[in-house]
């Protein structure tokens, strides 16, 4: 279940990296109330998933998640590049996570 409460915390953290950005200086209030619902979901879920997974690997999970998930919004939703070099660093990252959690001995 620990797994599950990190991956929904990554993707929270997905959530208020997106509503940062369409905030515009915390000036719109309807992304700025995301933004701030989503940091606490995803820290919330982020402190449940490290009571069972340790903490150095439940932390590089839940920012690869939420870093990766970023880079996959700009890419699908702002126009932002997606060259090769990017998506192959992007596969990188996925293969590191995958590597944390199978040898995270939980």
């Amino acid at each position: 279940m620990a797994w599950l409460w990190l991956v929904a915390g990554g993707l929270f953290e997905v959530g208020f990296t997106t509503c940062l950005r369409n905030a515009d200086g915390f000036r719109h209030i309807g992304w700025t109330a995301g933004f701030l619902l989503s940091v606490l979901l995803s820290m919330l879920l982020l402190e449940w998933a490290a009571r069972s997974i340790p903490m150095g690997t439940a932390y590089a999970v839940w920012t690869g998640i939420g870093a990766l998930g970023t880079v996959l919004v700009g890419i699908v939703f702002y126009g932002e590049a997606a060259t090769p070099v990017r998506l192959l660093l992007i596969v990188g990252a996925v293969a590191c996570i995958a590597g944390l959690k199978l040898t995270a001995g939980h």
